[in-house]
């Protein structure tokens, strides 16, 4: 069983989209391990949930549901709660497994830990998610850095939204990290497009069947 962990450059850049073409695509199980803004909005799950087409995906309850749609550790300080990495134990599944992060890689969990600690105690490869903005490319490399230093799985980028020849080239000229595939603007998403984006994404899917990229933090 494969875990597959999509994080962002950022927040706001697709990754709930992502996450629920890539488990539609890969017919996996979804889980969003720590959920905040549960008081104001619907949460990522049900989103998902409300996008598969397939009969074989389970989505998963999440370790944290928090209602305040702030950071993390700001959310579960709140609720007079902590989140520790280590105490986040995944749901037991035979399936590949689709697990959303909140926010990018240096969300804080609590004082001491961050998102990228999660990612190391599940043991899963990244799918770093894209999507061109002003500041993107920095973003991007800043992200990729990160991970080159933290000695984690990453299995590559899936950029979200409208191309950009120009910004791709800078980001493949710096990176060595495979791109996945795209998935393309809409003005919004139904069960019918997420099933014609998991479609079109499957060739850059097989890519996952490799071994990932593996960064020593050593060197």
């Amino acid at each position: 069983m494969k875990r597959f962990f999509v994080t962002g450059i950022g927040t706001g850049v697709g990754k709930t989209i992502v996450s629920a073409v890539l488990t539609e695509a890969m017919q996996a199980d979804y889980w969003k391990p720590i959920q905040t803004g549960a008081a104001v909005e619907i949460t990522d799950s049900e989103t998902v949930k409300s996008m598969l087409s397939n009969k074989k995906s389970v989505i998963h309850p999440e370790a944290f549901c928090l209602k305040k749609p702030v950071s993390p550790h700001e959310a579960a300080a709140e609720e007079k709660v902590e989140i520790i990495a280590d105490k986040i134990i995944p749901p037991a599944t035979s399936n590949t497994l689709v697990i959303e992060g909140a926010g990018g890689l240096l969300v804080p969990l609590n004082n001491r830990e961050t998102m990228l600690d999660l990612i190391k105690f599940l043991n899963a490869e990244i799918i770093l998610v894209v999507r061109h903005y002003l500041g993107s490319i920095n973003h991007t490399l800043l992200s990729a850095h990160l991970l080159k230093h933290s000695g984690v799985k990453v299995a590559g980028i899936i950029y979200n939204g409208t191309p950009n020849r120009a910004s791709e080239d800078a980001i493949t000229g710096f990176l060595s990290i495979p791109v996945i595939g795209r998935i393309k603007e809409q003005s919004h998403f139904t069960p019918a497009i997420v099933m014609r984006q998991a479609t079109e994404l499957k060739t850059g899917l097989l890519s996952l069947q490799r071994e990932p990229v593996f960064f020593n933090p050593e060197i």
